[in-house]
């Protein structure tokens, strides 16, 4: 530990949480706490000493960064900190310092075409949208214009027009069924006819038992409006396009801003060149050093053109399906198609579990494990993941050894969903209309069929009409009820995660089913492993969320209620009442 003295710890208290802890938090500029960091790898000194040394030692400096400097500011210490990412960056090609920093970003009024690509980045960008759930897309923006993106480039074709109209038709039937709806899945789903929880105990009741308590009543009547009204908005939403426009925060590190800048540069789409572009010019006012190396990439284009080319002569697309298929018609079961999987699972799972308490090489482990009786191996399993109380407490490492490839076929909206999973490997093919839509049956109930079917087809329509001239362009128009195909390949480790996580009964109907088809493959196949996903929920429910939204009524007036009891701040503390 250094030992500071009384003036030093003085000048070093703007900046660090504490001068006397090897334990300690940064308070600067993300480029000075970069290039502090930066030095770990080259000096013996404590972060603390090369901060006096190396930036406050100057006079000029010490004047500038008297105060805590925000990150974007343009001063001597701030320049300073580039030139050093200059010299590492650059010179040495040291690509690890520029994980030691990073932004947040809002994209506000991008299409969910341009969020996807985003969102797809995995590894240090963090991604978080709007709702289609708790948001509705019937309200107009403050020019009154729709929710939708214009897409430059079929703006400037002979379908403009097509497009535009298809657009307000989507959005005209939207907002003339929001209300409908509400009032359909209330009548259909009434509470007085729902099972509650008792948000204190968790333990199920009836409407007419939690009218005993007028708290419990007010808030599931509270949650039960929220809930009804998600419920419409996950029914409704097939209705929006591509082209709806949404809002994505992201926080990202440096080094994965800079590629994912590269990426939107070297895209096909103008949005998203012209977002790349947009993003790089606020990230230069706040990180300007991360992201310097930001720019188009041929390899990128060209690989994408090259084998986009090859696929179209290779194999070649079929005759189109037909594409009103409904979810009470189509074969689900031939959605989810595991089509990959490691056959000594269970032996390669029980080897990773003993490896780092032996000192035997893993190979020899596994013929170890290939020997045992079936009870030695549950034995194993057994110790290493039975006692997991809840789907937070996750299972370890060993789990990484083994892996699934599922071939998914789901609608635009369940997809969306289920690309939030990063730690996995997924691709997705381009939207399209060429593998028909789910229809929800609350669309029929509610009388809503005929208008739907009508919608769909014109969407196909328009889509099949831009996609002759402009293939990639097209997926602007495809509504989030038509069918999208993707793969997603995972280690039984994130398969547990997304199977416990992705089956709650507050999620939407649509991508829990696709969780628990790519289980029911699993279970299929490795019985004895798929046991230990303990908390992956299997049943079916209509207004899975009200039960979590009675929760947090019951958490808020909980708040409130603390708010209300805390004493007012006296003199003594100096803030005063």
């Amino acid at each position: 530990m250094e030992d500071f003295t009384p003036a030093e710890r003085e000048r070093l208290a703007p900046f660090f949480t504490n001068a006397d802890r090897p334990v300690f938090g940064l308070r600067l500029p993300q480029e000075v706490a970069g290039a502090l960091f930066s030095r770990y790898s080259r000096s013996a000194k404590d972060l603390r000493r090369m901060f006096l040394d190396e930036f406050l030692g100057d006079a000029d400096l010490s004047s500038v960064l008297g105060s805590p400097a925000p990150a974007g500011r343009d001063d001597p210490a701030v320049r300073r900190a580039r030139a050093f990412y200059d010299r590492v960056l650059i010179g040495y090609g040291d690509d690890s310092v520029a994980q030691l920093g990073g932004a947040h970003v809002a994209c506000e009024g991008i299409s969910n075409v341009a969020a996807k690509h985003l969102e797809d980045a995995r590894i240090g960008i963090a991604p978080l949208e709007k709702s289609t759930r708790y948001v509705r897309f019937d309200r107009r923006d403050a020019k009154g214009r729709r929710l939708f993106f214009v897409e430059p480039t079929i703006a400037g074709s002979k379908h403009a027009q097509d497009y535009h109209e298809l657009m307000e038709l989507l959005f005209d039937t939207y907002e003339r069924q929001m209300e409908p709806m509400i009032a359909h899945v209330r009548k259909s789903l009434p509470l007085e006819e729902t099972e509650l929880r008792n948000p204190r105990t968790g333990a199920p009741i009836t409407y007419a038992e939690a009218r005993r308590d007028k708290e419990i009543t007010k808030w599931a009547e509270t949650a039960y409006r929220s809930t009804v009204r998600a419920h419409a908005c996950d029914v409704l939403r097939g209705y929006l396009p591509a082209a709806t426009r949404t809002n994505v925060g992201l926080f990202g590190v440096g080094q994965a801003l800079e590629y994912l800048l590269s990426k939107l540069y070297s895209s096909d789409l103008a949005e998203l060149r012209d977002l790349g572009s947009a993003i790089h010019g606020e990230i230069d006012t706040l990180i300007p050093s991360f992201v310097k190396r930001a720019r188009p990439t041929p390899y990128l284009s060209d690989t994408f053109r090259a084998t986009r080319s090859l696929a179209e002569k290779l194999a070649p697309e079929r005759v189109r399906e037909a594409p009103a298929v409904t979810l009470a018609d189509c074969d689900r079961r031939a959605e989810v198609t595991l089509v990959d999987y490691d056959d000594r699972a269970e032996e390669r799972v029980v080897a990773a579990i003993l490896y780092p308490h032996t000192r035997h090489p893993l190979s020899q482990l596994r013929e170890l494990a290939a020997q045992m009786p079936e009870a030695r191996k549950r034995e194993i399993l057994d110790a290493y993941m039975k006692s997991r109380g809840h789907r937070r407490e996750k299972p370890g490492r060993a789990l990484e050894q083994v892996y699934y490839t599922f071939d998914i076929i789901g609608n635009l909206g369940a997809y969306r969903d289920l690309q939030r999973h990063r730690l996995l490997s997924q691709e997705r093919q381009d939207f399209t209309t060429a593998h028909g839509y789910d229809t929800p049956p609350e669309i029929d109930e509610a009388g809503f069929g005929d208008d739907f079917r009508r919608c769909m087809d014109r969407a196909a329509e328009v889509h099949d009409r831009i996609r002759a001239d402009h293939p990639r362009e097209a997926q602007y128009v495809v509504p989030f009820t038509y069918r999208t195909r993707w793969y997603m390949k995972m280690n039984l480790r994130e398969a547990v995660h997304l199977g416990e996580l992705r089956t709650m009964p507050q999620g939407h109907p649509d991508y829990r089913w696709i969780v628990q088809e790519m289980w029911e493959r699993i279970r299929m196949e490795h019985p004895m492993l798929a046991e230990y996903a303990k908390f992956i929920d299997w049943n079916t429910y209509r207004l899975g969320r009200l039960a979590a939204e009675i929760r947090t009524e019951f958490k808020r007036s909980e708040r409130r209620a603390e708010q209300l009891t805390l004493p007012f701040p006296t003199t003594e503390t100096g803030s005063g009442r």
